[in-house]
């Protein structure tokens, strides 16, 4: 198998000083568009714990879930525990993750576009079927569809904005993903509040508007220009620095051009980019693909927002309350979302993790605290204590939407060499949705066995994941996305890790690390002596 021994996946020298341009109309339209492909995912979150609290919805199918709702002294924790209503919740996550997949293929031969195209088309049909279902199987069968389109856009949507995006306004216009999908968040509890008051059909209402992302995002992806990256990765090099020039706003791209050059020579020269993802120089990527997705899974905050209103009504808010205050944690998700785009390219990505995971574990203590002394089995939360956990919750969702909310997808798309971007995004996707689906099919009988606990079990694994950050994250911001690699070698960790190429064709891991820190620095120019020379394996 071809592969590269150079450190940074075919960038032969650190050229982010050289880099020109300016911010332009064309990449922030681009952007916005793209991003959209984001509202799928939420919208689908947000939608689906309001329909399966519905009672016209479980009266036609889920007729045991019904009776067990209505049950008059049922315990608090387990009366939403049915595994054939977490399996309909969850089964869209199981499609996501083969459709993920298999759209690594699709958008390295095809391009981001491609992508983003078959995600739309494919949302667009699960929600009509959805919305006509007259019976379980065609329910399920819309749902899988939704989660080919899920899987197909969230591969390649984070690959989109990461690769358009100017090195300095990244980190931002990546987490417009974000905001697209807390706005589907938010835009989905709101229509639930207002179709749990139509008879008998609201539930088909909330499940047909799908429609509305998913046409936003396919006229979108018609529209749209490829990433130059995916362009001069498939031969198209002329096409791909005629767009650059536009979308940078200038023509001294030369730098920036060669970047992308260097790493899709070595792209091309990688036949079986699965395999090559597994050597050891691509371990700490690989681990980040892995870990990143799987924490902000674990934060618990899919369980919040998937069955807001179920566990509202389990905490003893009325119908209409339990819906009022899911669309809250809503509307508090896109607010603090802003303030991650606002922040994380002065700041960085690492103290935003921190910070937002110290709160995140203050939050689920302090509900479990509540919950466990006030709140029986067969009681009711009193008006103050229900008060509380409802602002305790929308500090906790405040936490996640500045942290690990936008910065789960946003690192892992921008630290994989070309070479292997498609696959490493592919796997961060599957892994998300691996874990979405684990946590959705489990949690509502892990509420009913752990009851209080269970924020307990999800500050446990919070604490994990913000001491992971800080031991082995190195902080991204200001880096050139073809450039990014070099991090790892000055890594106190990672660097032990990587192979060994201080023989002669590369510099030491120390001056390797030099030339990212000088190339973090404002007003410092990069001697020319930092210089990788390419080697290349035998097929």
């Amino acid at each position: 198998m071809a592969g590269g021994s150079f450190t940074t996946g075919g960038v032969a020298k650190t050229r982010a000083e050289q880099y020109k341009g300016r911010d332009t109309v064309h990449v922030i339209i681009a952007c916005i568009v793209a991003a959209t492909g984001g509202s799928l995912f939420g919208y689908d979150v947000g939608i689906i714990g309001g329909v399966t609290s519905m009672d016209d919805f479980l009266q036609d199918f889920f007729p045991s879930v019904y009776k067990q709702k209505m049950h008059a002294h049922e315990n608090n924790y387990c009366k939403y525990d049915n595994q054939g209503l977490a399996a309909f919740t969850s089964c869209v996550y199981i499609a996501a993750l083969v459709a993920s997949l298999m759209a690594s293929p699709v958008t390295r031969k095809y391009g981001r576009r491609t992508s983003i195209l078959c995600g739309g088309i494919s949302f667009l049909i699960g929600s009509a079927l959805n919305a006509a279902a007259a019976n379980l199987e065609m329910l399920i069968m819309g749902r899988i569809m939704l989660g080919v389109g899920i899987g197909f856009g969230d591969q390649a949507v984070p690959l989109y904005l990461s690769e358009m995006a100017p090195t300095h306004l990244r980190g931002g216009l990546n987490m417009m993903f974000q905001v697209a999908t807390t706005f589907g968040i938010f835009t989905a509890n709101m229509i639930n509040y207002g179709t749990q008051k139509i008879k008998p059909w609201g539930w088909r209402l909330s499940l047909g508007l799908a429609a509305i992302p998913a046409l936003l995002m396919t006229v979108g992806g018609i529209f749209l220009p490829e990433t130059p990256n995916s362009l001069v990765e498939r031969g198209s090099n002329e096409k791909g620095r005629q767009l650059l020039e536009k979308i940078r706003g200038t023509n001294d791209v030369d730098a920036e051009f060669q970047d992308m050059v260097d790493a899709s020579e070595l792209a091309n020269s990688i036949k079986h980019p699965f395999r090559n993802i597994l050597e050891k120089r691509n371990r700490p990527e690989l681990a980040m693909a892995i870990f990143m997705p799987m924490f902000q899974i674990l934060t618990g905050i899919n369980s919040v927002l998937f069955y807001a209103p179920v566990l509202f009504q389990s905490m003893g808010f009325g119908r209409d309350a339990s819906l009022y205050s899911s669309a809250l944690t809503g509307g508090v998700l896109v607010f603090s979302t802003f303030i991650s785009i606002a922040t994380v390219d002065r700041l960085g990505r690492r103290p935003l993790l921190i910070s937002g995971g110290i709160q995140m574990i203050t939050c689920q203590v302090i509900v479990a605290i509540i919950l466990g002394i006030k709140f029986g089995e067969n009681q009711e939360l009193s008006k103050s204590s229900s008060t509380l956990v409802v602002i305790v919750i929308c500090l906790f969702v405040l936490a996640f939407g500045w942290s690990w909310g936008p910065l789960g997808w946003t690192v892992p798309s921008e630290i994989f060499a070309l070479e292997v971007r498609t696959v490493g995004q592919s796997i961060t996707v599957a892994v998300n949705h691996l874990f979405t689906l684990i946590i959705t099919q489990a949690f509502l009988s892990l509420l009913c066995s752990f009851k209080f606990g269970i924020f307990l079990f999800f500050a446990g694994w919070i604490t994990i994941m913000t001491i992971f950050v800080f031991v082995f994250l190195p902080e991204t911001k200001g880096i050139p996305i073809e450039e990014v690699t070099f991090l790892w070698r000055r890594h106190w960790f990672w660097k032990k890790v990587l192979p060994d190429t201080t023989d002669g064709r590369v510099k030491s891991s120390k001056e390797l690390g030099d030339a990212v820190q000088l190339s973090q620095t404002p007003g410092t120019e990069l001697p020319n002596s930092y210089m990788l020379t390419t080697a290349h394996d035998a097929a």
